[in-house]
């Protein structure tokens, strides 16, 4: 059944081979890209977090001199 499902027809086909070899590559290169990214977007989710007070508190409206927006 494994044989049949894999394309097992008398003899390993080196084309399906390779292609499979490709692909598990092109997964662990997915795989890794991923890992960096989300330690990358943990950092700048933390960095955000530090910072995001501060940068609300360096922004100064006067609520008495706002416009409306719909008039």
């Amino acid at each position: 059944m494994a044989k049949a499902l894999l394309g097992y027809v008398g003899g390993s086909d080196p084309r399906l081979l390779a292609e499979m070899r490709r692909l598990q590559q092109r997964v662990q290169d997915l795989e890794s890209e991923l890992g960096r990214i989300q330690s990358e977007n943990d950092a700048l989710n933390a960095a955000a977090a530090q910072h995001g007070d501060l940068l609300l508190d360096s922004i100064d409206i006067d609520v008495s001199q706002a416009e409306p927006a719909l008039t």
